[in-house]
């Protein structure tokens, strides 16, 4: 639902016409970019949470809130600044195509306020993810999207009262379905039995929980860049490639992010389920239920294979895109759709297992050898420099996931993540 609230701008743009959906497709990369910095603090955030919940401790929960909440304020501000002042410039980084660096530009500069927004309103559904509030959660992020969607249709096509504003309709779309957001999460977390977000400590040091949080949040937030910066560069490498291969992989972007963030959705939930265990010392259910996750986490990888492949005969009839993006747009999903069965496996593995017990700097050197030393300099080589067919480069910077797992797998069966990493005083 989080990933859905941008996607459906891009979605929504693609009935439009096609250079507006490829150009805030684009542009939603800077979105992803900031996304890796919240998604590294909030798991860092969760990986504590979810071990002192299980150990029922609410006041170790309520000071390491701030601390997440302090770092996300820096980071999205900054985000928000970079998008009002330069988006041409943030453009540039991801196509070279004139139109396309135009249109994103006004859909940065309209859409950044959401930014803050998103990243105040992330620490309180990661707050109540981790305290037995999941539903409501899930819900808020749900009305997000509902909203998002309805004043999409309103703002981009002139439905209703207002005047047809394209791209920028859908920013601000984006912008108040946000905004929203946050106003339930506040609203929600001001009720007594509820975790509290204390605003009074933001600026307040935590002892000990502090340099805890750092040392397990650090190597996640490394691992998050080092696999975001990777794959925005496969951005790159596809938008120098033409115009009808930024078009397919527009299209292929939107659908893998939604599948991917469910694959993500699976890790973040078993993290909390076996953190919640590692809390209360329980390592034998922990091992055993572990292993029952890894083969969910399988299942759970064919099915969003098998989904996201069926999805090609529909997205070749209601898309407004050229007979070769079409093409492309076909075999670049296959490649994909393999791609996040794979993720699937290692998300769960490396974000819910190791993640829930404290191990987390196996992920960034897993991510620095699969991505930066194998698929990103040959992307670059193939694609930029060799002018390989486009295929055949989408499947080379798509193989990252299945040459780490061996890893992976030797690594989980060390039983490293088996710990509790608590505190009876701080």
């Amino acid at each position: 639902m989080l990933s859905l609230v941008s996607v459906s701008d891009a979605f929504m743009l693609g009935l439009l016409d096609g250079l507006s959906m490829s150009a805030v497709s684009l542009a939603g990369n800077i979105q992803f970019i900031l996304s890796l910095f919240i998604t590294g603090i909030a798991v860092g955030l969760g990986i504590m949470m979810a071990q002192y919940y299980g150990k029922g401790d609410k006041e170790a929960l309520e000071k390491i809130i701030p601390i997440s909440l302090r770092i996300n304020i820096i980071f999205s501000l900054l985000f928000t600044l970079a998008a009002f002042r330069f988006p041409s410039l943030l453009m540039t980084i991801f196509t070279n195509e004139k139109e396309l660096i135009l249109i994103g530009s006004q859909y940065l500069k309209a859409v950044a306020p959401s930014y803050l927004l998103c990243g105040l309103s992330q620490i309180y559904l990661i707050a109540m993810k981790n305290t037995g509030y999941q539903k409501i959660s899930s819900l808020f992020s749900s009305i997000a999207v509902v909203i998002n969607i309805i004043l999409d249709a309103i703002f981009i096509f002139g439905l209703g009262i207002a005047e047809p504003m394209g791209v920028v309709g859908a920013a601000y779309a984006t912008v108040i379905a946000r905004f929203v957001e946050l106003v339930l999460c506040i609203i929600e977390t001001s009720m007594p039995e509820v975790i509290h977000v204390r605003w009074s400590l933001l600026f307040k040091k935590a002892g000990e929980l502090e340099k805890d949080f750092w040392h397990y949040t650090a190597p996640v937030l490394f691992a998050s860049l080092i696999w975001g910066l990777a794959f925005s560069m496969y951005s790159v490498i596809i938008g120098h490639m033409g115009t009808d291969a930024v078009s397919a992989y527009s299209i292929v972007s939107i659908v893998k992010t939604v599948f991917t963030c469910a694959c993500r959705g699976l890790g973040s939930g078993v993290g909390i389920y076996i953190g919640g265990l590692l809390g209360k010392s329980q390592f034998d259910q922990a091992k055993s239920d572990g292993k029952k996750m890894v083969i969910l986490s399988l299942v759970f990888g064919l099915i969003t294979c098998a989904l996201m492949i069926a999805t090609i005969p529909l997205l070749d009839k209601v898309l407004n895109i050229t007979p070769i993006s079409k093409y492309y747009l076909k075999w670049m999903l296959v490649i994909c759709a393999i791609n996040v069965a794979g993720q699937s496996v290692n998300i769960t593995v490396l974000d819910g297992l190791f993640g829930a017990g404290g191990d987390t700097m196996f992920d960034a050197i897993g991510n620095i050898f699969a991505m930066w030393l194998f698929s990103v300099p040959l992307g670059f080589i193939t694609g930029l420099f060799l002018k390989w067919p486009v295929i055949i480069v989408m499947l080379i910077v798509s193989l990252d996931e299945f040459v780490k797992m061996p890893a992976v797998f030797a690594r989980y069966r060390k039983y490293i993540w088996l710990r509790n990493i608590t505190r009876s005083s701080y």
